[in-house]
């Protein structure tokens, strides 16, 4: 019989060491080494067996075309590339309580609903729980397949007889176990035998299997950070909890774009799609408040309009304050500086308070000339013109870059009423029924922004302070 050997295994990057330690020399993180025990061969074992040979194809062979199974819920479709790809595995994480399970036992409804064979596996919820969800939302008449199980082997050797599900869904992986191993459910070498299995049954059977997958407190999805180079697409659900808007993102995705966006509502009868998100994340917009701009924003292949709100507030602190929501908190620091040395405001010594209205995260480099705007706009206490929108990236030395998909961004505030772009300098593919604004360089929105009754007096100012 093998004897057992014991190992240390860091339960966030998976390194393995000979002793515990109070912190990963790896990655870092404090009281994330867990003690594991491994099967050992005996002393003197050889491995004698030979791997069979192979043959290989050229590029461009003969390829058997793929159809995606269409779910039918729109925006979930659009992150996913048009639908799911027989024999991918999708990793879907987020937050506890944010809509994961809703949202999946919502999909395997549709799906089922259009004659696709679907199986619900939880390994966290009773069936009968997972059953008062479903009449909750309306889906209890779905033909979908329920069970409550955690050991891998017995749930795969459920599926492979029945040949019958193209989706399954398993509802956690972290609380799946391989019995081979002796370590808990949920460490590192639980997880990763777990999802290889999972994978293995999807390439030979064609099923779709999607994989939820819990969060640490960062935000990253828990077990190692190899299970999401594993899978062929990984989703995150997010969403603020103050916020009834939930955002599925896709970070990848083999089959379709990545950053593509899905928005959903929550209500009480389950998630309802949002086909135009830019009207509900401008819905009971005051124009007339300083320090707000419209970022027109681009998220995956879809342009979405977002209000960004700035309050700038003298500190009586010695280091003052600095507030970020939606937005890189570094970013923000470096258009403030930008607004100090080149257009000559006076903002380091103030509280600045950033929020992206909705719950939406942004992360483009578009939204620097919407967050300069809001800024210069909270500071000089004038409102930005009316029915306006601002897109463009902020160079170091305050000119104004261009950014991609500029028509798309001015299709969309067209759409919804905006009369007014402030946008980058540069030539448009296409006419829009809108009023550009190109500027060059930011101080040109700082004049914009202006009080007309010192608009002349201070520009003279800042032209004093920027020479000198």
């Amino acid at each position: 019989m093998a004897r057992r050997a014991s190992r240390y295994v860091c339960q966030d990057c998976g390194s393995i060491t000979a002793k515990w330690g109070g912190k990963c020399d790896s990655c870092g993180a404090w009281n994330s080494i867990i003690e594991e025990s491994e099967p050992v061969s005996p002393p003197g074992a050889i491995e004698s067996s030979r791997g069979r040979r192979f043959e290989f194809s050229t590029l461009d062979g003969p390829t058997q075309s793929v159809e995606r199974s269409i779910v039918g819920i729109p925006e979930f479709d659009r992150v996913c590339g048009g639908g799911l790809v027989p024999g991918s595995v999708l990793l879907v994480g987020g937050d506890p309580g944010i809509g994961k399970s809703t949202l999946l036992l919502q999909v395997v409804a549709a799906l089922g609903k259009g004659g696709i064979s679907c199986a619900y596996l939880s390994g966290e919820e009773a069936v009968d729980q997972v059953r008062m969800r479903a009449r909750r939302l309306a889906l209890a008449d779905a033909p979908v397949r329920l069970a409550a199980a955690t050991d891998v082997h017995d749930i795969l050797s459920t599926l492979e007889s029945d040949k019958q599900n193209q989706v399954v869904v398993v509802d956690s992986i972290q609380t799946m176990f391989v019995d081979t191993l002796e370590s808990a459910p949920g460490t590192v070498a639980q997880v990763r035998a777990a999802a290889q299995s999972f994978i293995r049954f999807a390439k030979q059977t064609g099923s779709v299997v999607v994989l939820v997958g819990h969060v640490t407190k960062e935000g990253q999805i828990a077990g190692p950070r190899v299970l999401e180079h594993m899978v062929d697409t990984v989703l995150y659900f997010e969403g603020e909890r103050g916020h009834q808007f939930r955002i599925l993102r896709a970070v990848k995705n083999r089959f379709g774009p990545t950053d593509e966006i899905g928005v959903f509502e929550m209500t009480d009868a389950g998630l309802a799609e949002v086909a135009n998100p830019s009207s509900l994340f401008l819905t009971e917009r005051a124009s007339t408040i300083s320090g707000t701009t419209v970022y027109a924003g681009i998220e995956g292949t879809r342009p979405v309009l977002v209000e960004i709100q700035a309050l700038v507030s003298p500190s009586a602190l010695a280091t003052p304050r600095r507030a970020v929501v939606g937005w890189d908190s570094a970013r923000l620091a470096m258009i403030v500086a930008v607004l100090e040395a080149r257009c000559g405001l006076s903002l380091f010594g103030n509280d600045i308070y950033l929020n992206v209205a909705g719950g939406l995260r942004i992360s483009e480099p578009g939204a620097d000339l919407a967050v300069a705007g809001a800024l210069v706009s909270s500071q000089l206490g004038t409102a930005v013109p009316e029915a306006s929108v601002f897109f463009g990236e902020v160079g170091l030395s305050g000119d104004v870059r261009p950014v991609s998909q500029a028509d798309n961004r001015l299709s969309e505030a067209t759409k919804l009423g905006f009369a007014h772009a402030v946008m980058p300098s540069g030539k448009g593919s296409k006419s829009h029924d809108i009023q550009i604004t190109q500027v060059e360089r930011l101080n040109e929105v700082v004049d914009m922004l202006q009080p007309p009754s010192t608009n002349t007096a201070t520009e003279t100012e800042v032209n004093r302070q920027r020479h000198g």
